[in-house]
This record gives C-alpha cells, structure tokens and sequence, in this order.
C-alpha cells in the first residue's frame, strides 16, 4: 500500500494520502481513518468559515495592537488632559486600555471578513463544483458589499467592486507558475 493519492478524488498514484505526500504505509487502519476524517473536516465550509473567523481576528488584534502604538500623534488623553503631564502609571493604564481597544475591535472586524469570506466562497465553490478565480472574486464581491450594505447603493457596489478586484488580484498572484513568481515582469 504505497498510500491513497489513488484512491482518492484527484489523487494521483504515488503521492501518498490525498495527494498531498504523506504516505499511509506503515500506518494502522486507525491512523489512517483518523486522516481520513481530519481531511474530511478540513474541507467541511462550517470548519473552514470558523478557522478564517479564528485566524482573522488574531491576525486583526495584533495588527490593531500595533496601529495603536503608532496612533500617538497628540499629547491629548481620550479625556482631554495632555499625557505626558500625567503620573507614569496613569500613563500606561491609559495607552494599554488604548491598544486593548484597538486590538479588539481590529480582532472582530478582521475575523468577521475572514470568516464572510472564506464561508462564501466555499459555499460557492460547493455550488458551482468549481475551483477556479471565479469563486473568490464572487466571494469577495459579496463581502465586500455586505461590509458595505449600511452606508448605502453606491458604498455596497464600491465595496464589492473592491473587494472583488483585491481577491481577484490575490487569487491570480497565488495560482501563478512558480518561476514567474519569483521573478514577475515589470
């Protein structure tokens, strides 16, 4: 049993657990079926939407950390008073609260775009029974005008046509042959 990259849908002979080079020999039928249903797991759109909603928001609390680091272009607190004439203590109790403020709200808004995304364009993958650009762009187009839909017609179509067009981008980027991705034209 050289693996089951054959047996698998889209595997190949050779390439071990569902093409992805793992090879099952020497595993018990345990470990195998124990692969079989993480792998089943991980291309679950529930388990997928939930990873990104997860990844998003930490990816998004430590970039609001370091935005707010960089936010201190005034020496006035939230209250009015300059900082720097502030006791030392009161001074970092106010910049720590500051970046636990950012860092969550970055954390929520980036899980919630992950986690829209990555559910939508499984969902869409799923329905079409396609993976190609297409999905992502659609995805993003959703996203990006869901995220929009409060401020109105005109702020949904921009920010689909954004989102559409930066996933557009990014999907074109990742799906490109290797060499040209190390040496692109310019």
């Amino acid at each position: 049993m050289s693996g089951l990259g054959s047996a698998l849908p889209g595997g190949r002979p050779g390439m071990g657990f569902g093409g992805g080079g793992q090879d099952t020999q020497g595993m018990s039928e345990q470990e195998v079926a124990a692969m079989k249903a993480m792998q089943a797991g991980m291309e679950s759109c529930w388990v997928k939407t939930i990873m990104s909603g997860v990844a998003g928001a930490g990816m998004g609390a430590l970039f609001g950390l370091f935005m707010s680091s960089m936010r201190y272009d005034t020496p006035l607190s939230a209250s009015g008073t300059e900082i720097t004439k502030l006791p030392l203590a009161q001074q970092l109790r106010s910049g720590f609260r500051e970046m636990g403020r950012a860092s969550l709200s970055s954390g929520k808004n980036f899980g919630i775009i992950g986690a829209v995304f990555a559910g939508t364009e499984c969902a869409i993958e799923g329905l079409r029974a396609k993976n190609d650009l297409y999905n992502g762009v659609a995805a993003g187009c959703i996203t990006g005008g869901a995220l929009a839909m409060k401020a109105g017609p005109q702020a949904t179509l921009v920010g689909c046509a954004g989102f559409a067009a930066f996933s557009a981008a990014i999907d074109a980027y990742m799906k490109m042959p290797e060499d040209e991705v190390k040496k692109p034209v310019m």
